[in-house]
Formats: C-alpha cells, sequence, structure tokens
C-alpha cells in the first residue's frame, strides 16, 4: 500500500547552557535550556536513507554554545533565539522554518550584608521565564511567558451563584483563599517589542492586577488579567492564561477543642479545577 510522509521535523531537545557575565564590580548569571526543531526538505532521509540534507542535532547543540559565546553580556532569551534562527535559515537552504523554545531558570542575588552580593546567588524554585521563537525566512514570531509563578491572596476572592445540582455539595462563600499557579503566554505585534523590560512589566501587570481584584471567581480575575496586559501594553497582541485552582480547605480545629478563625487550611492541588482563556484585540 503507498504511502505519504505530510509532515516531519526534528532537532536537538534540553541543551543546557550557562552563561557567566564577568563585568569589573560584578557577574551576571543566566542559566537557560534550549530546544530547537527544523522542517525543511527532509523527506529524502526519511525515504531513502540520504543524509545529505541533514544537519546532525550535535551541530545544533554546538551551535547554541558558538552563538552564546559570541557575545559577553548575558541576552534576552527572545533576542538569543532570534540569533540561533537566523543562523540555521542562514546557513542552510534545505531547511523552512525553525523552532526555539527557551526556558530560564531564575537567580536571585545573595545578600549576606543586606546588599546584592556582587558573584553570588540562589536559584528561584518554582518560576521560570519562557520564550517560543517560530520563524521562516519571511516572517518571525515571538511569544514570551512565565510557567509556576504560585501566587495567593488570603481574601478579596469569592465564588457564589453557580448551578447546583443533586451532586453539588460545594458551599457558596464570598471569602475564601485563592490559590493558583500562574502559566501565561503573550505574542508580540513586532519582534522588536520582545525584550526584558517588557517581559518585566507584563510580569508586574499580571501580579498587580491578581492582587488588587475583588475576584468573583478564577474565571472572572484571568479575564481582569489578560485585559490588564492588552490595555497596558500596546505591544502585546494577545494573552492567554492557564490557571490551575491550588484548593485551600478549612480545617475543622473545633473537633480539638479549638476555636475555628479561619485560619487553618489545608492546601491541595490534587485535584484540581483548570481554567484557560485567551485574549486579545478586537
Amino acid at each position: 500500500m503507498p504511502v505519504e510522509l505530510v509532515q516531519n521535523n526534528y532537532g536537538k531537545s534540553r541543551v543546557r547552557l550557562l552563561k557567566v557575565a564577568r563585568h569589573g564590580d560584578r557577574h551576571d548569571l543566566q542559566n537557560i535550556t534550549v530546544n530547537i526543531a527544523l522542517e525543511g526538505d527532509f523527506d529524502d532521509i526519511h525515504t531513502k536513507g540520504d543524509n545529505t540534507k541533514c544537519l546532525p542535532t550535535d551541530t545544533m547543540k554546538n551551535t547554541v554554545y558558538a552563538l552564546a559565546a559570541q557575545t559577553e553580556e548575558i541576552e534576552a532569551i527572545e533576542r538569543f533565539g532570534q540569533r540561533l534562527g537566523n543562523h540555521f535559515l542562514s546557513n542552510n537552504e534545505q531547511i523552512f522554518s525553525v523552532s526555539i523554545d527557551v526556558v530560564e531558570h531564575q537567580y536571585t542575588r545573595m545578600t549576606p550584608d543586606g546588599q546584592p552580593h556582587p558573584h553570588s546567588f540562589t536559584k528561584n524554585e518554582g518560576e521560570k521565564r519562557v520564550a517560543s521563537i517560530r520563524m521562516t525566512r519571511e516572517e518571525t514570531s515571538i511569544e514570551s511567558g512565565i510557567d509556576d509563578l504560585i501566587v495567593i491572596k488570603t481574601t478579596e476572592s469569592g465564588f457564589s451563584g453557580f448551578i447546583k445540582d443533586k451532586y453539588t455539595f460545594l458551599p457558596e462563600t464570598d471569602d475564601r483563599i485563592f490559590c493558583t499557579s500562574v502559566k501565561a503566554r503573550w505574542k508580540y505585534a513586532d519582534s522588536d517589542a520582545a525584550t526584558d523590560k517588557r517581559w518585566s512589566a507584563v510580569r508586574k501587570t499580571i501580579l498587580d492586577t491578581f492582587a488588587e481584584h475583588d475576584s468573583l471567581s478564577v474565571q472572572h480575575t484571568l479575564y481582569a488579567m489578560g485585559e490588564a496586559v492588552l490595555n497596558v501594553h500596546p505591544g502585546v497582541e494577545e494573552v492567554s492564561f492557564s490557571l490551575p485552582n491550588i484548593h485551600c480547605i478549612p480545617v475543622d480545629v473545633a473537633k480539638f477543642g479549638e476555636e475555628n478563625r479561619n485560619a487553618i487550611f489545608l492546601p491541595t492541588d490534587e485535584p484540581h479545577g483548570l481554567i484557560e482563556g485567551r485574549l486579545k484585540r478586537k
């Protein structure tokens, strides 16, 4: 029976890179993981075993290190991803498109004397900065984002007025703990807008809105955060969120002979509600 290869890509995944920028009075540090995927004229590699158009994945790995070494300064992951994509497209006519995904593992300077130390750091567990770069010879699309940003507010959050049937036992409340692990992605209208400053500003808008919003549901706050990002940052054309509801279940301490003050909770994330949405300008 005749068959057809309808789609294929290949690349190098989980390329780890630690870079140190050495200045006179301080060192800067960057720790990233890079995934590379290429699409192009690769059919003969599959159907004939002909590797004349195959760029080895080991070469892709080495290219990450070589291009990182070309600049002394720490580079925004969006910019580095674009340089990688341009390199592969410029030097390989058989490649049609390049996808670069970068995860940046965040570090904080130690403060042994109350001041930021010039060359000592602690790794931030959890939150990660991410970027996805999609490139052809005609266009570039960049999406930045955040993974595993855990946020919590202890009031100004409620959930009521929902559907109730014979299986509904969840009580209504106008005062609950709201905790979630934010996964956010935003797409830039112009690749030049993808800067460190813009990423930090969008992150701050998300956090400020979460803190100040009087939440009537996770969906309500998701929309408020997305609306704020689009209103405050004209360089962003759309934004999406994935928000798991990390439940904080009140513990009845009265059965232990203690007074219930709405102060003791059991945090649990299994099972959890998962609320997702994407917003863009009309």
